[in-house]
Parts: structure tokens; C-alpha cells; sequence
């Protein structure tokens, strides 16, 4: 096991979670995009919306695309502020 998958296991009995039932490395790419192409601090709120939205019914890999889709095409200055209009 990995420090990832140990800490999985114990948030997720913390929580009365299923481990098995975690997309880690769908939650982790759609961090890295919106990380690397909209800004570093939206990349866990994100992934909390994503937890929202799946604990509402949305299906973790096709919400987690749209989000991602969306950080791809977001408007991003090189300082990180978001272009006038």
C-alpha cells in the first residue's frame, strides 16, 4: 500500500466511507488541471464541489470531465487574474 492508499483507508473509516468506492486518480487529475490551468487554491475546492455533486447523484468520472473540460478552456492572465472584459 501506498501513504495515498493508507490515508484513504483511514479518512474513509473516519467518515464511514468505502475506500473501494473513491476515485483517487480521477479526483487527483481534475486537482492537477484546474491547479495548473485556472489556480492552485481552486484545485480543493473543486474537488469538494465534485464531492458535492457526487454525493447529490452525479457520476464521479463524467462531473469530474466537465470540470476539468471547463478548467481547460478557463481565461487565465500569466499573473493568474482572470482577463478584463
Amino acid at each position: 500500500m501506498t501513504v495515498m492508499d493508507d490515508w484513504v483507508t483511514a479518512a474513509c473509516a473516519e467518515l464511514g466511507l468505502d475506500p473501494a468506492e473513491v476515485p483517487v486518480p480521477t479526483v487527483l487529475d481534475l486537482a492537477k488541471d484546474v491547479a495548473h490551468q485556472v489556480l492552485r487554491p481552486g484545485a480543493p475546492v473543486t474537488a469538494y464541489l465534485l464531492g458535492m455533486a457526487v454525493g447529490r447523484g452525479a457520476d464521479p468520472a463524467a462531473a469530474a470531465a466537465r470540470l476539468s473540460s471547463l478548467a481547460g478552456t478557463w481565461p487565465v492572465e500569466l499573473d493568474g487574474t482572470a482577463p478584463a472584459e
